[in-house]
């Protein structure tokens, strides 16, 4: 993924006290904080189910361009001021001042409460200072605005077996790689969680 290097800052601040993951949680900091820095088009809701119906039935390199998109599409809140500060939280977070990031996050989310990729970054924030119920709550606000981020969904799912509930990790992962089948990183989670799920229904 060509936003691993922008983000080592960032893997390094997600990583802190959680060794068992560490691997994991690194992955989720990059892609939460997926960087649209090119110009993106406008789009309604229907493009955005274009765009999911043909994730769920592209091939792996026909799946990364179409990742680009709803990413890009998902970071545009159609307000110049939100589109601001999501942008400066971000690059507060890649120059890992967490503190300005959440200043600047939480600004968003009280100026654009509907926007749900403010809730989804911010989460990424708590995620990395190990505020998990908090990182929860915003996952779960976002995934009310948009229930389809497969990447949310992802969140949670980390949240879930960091925690030690590797169960409802599993159901998470499992449906976020509904969503978007050839998405690496849930894949190797649901692969790493498979025989500990399969084991426990025996």
């Amino acid at each position: 993924m060509d936003i691993r290097g922008r983000n080592a800052t960032l893997i390094i601040v997600m990583s802190i006290a959680i060794n068992n993951l560490k691997g994991t949680v690194a992955a989720f900091a990059l892609l939460v904080m997926y960087s649209t820095t090119g110009i993106a088009q406008q789009a309604d809701l229907r493009d955005e189910a274009e765009l999911l119906r043909q994730l769920a039935e592209a091939s792996p390199e026909q799946a990364a361009g179409l990742d680009r998109q709803l990413q890009s599409l998902w970071s545009q809140s159609g307000s110049a001021s939100a589109d601001l500060l999501l942008e400066r939280g971000r690059e507060a977070l890649d120059e890992g001042n967490v503190e300005a990031a959440l200043d600047h996050l939480t600004a968003l989310t009280d100026h654009a409460p509907d926007f749900a990729e403010g809730w989804h970054v911010r989460a990424s924030v708590f995620f990395g200072l190990e505020r998990f119920g908090m990182a929860a709550a915003d996952l779960e606000h976002a995934l009310a605005l948009n229930p389809n981020n497969y990447e949310a969904i992802y969140g949670l799912g980390l949240i879930f077996e960091v925690l030690g509930q590797p169960e409802q990790a599993y159901d998470a992962y499992s449906r976020a790689l509904a969503i978007h089948p050839h998405h690496e990183e849930v894949t190797n989670a649901v692969n790493r969680l498979k025989p500990q799920i399969a084991g426990k229904a025996l």
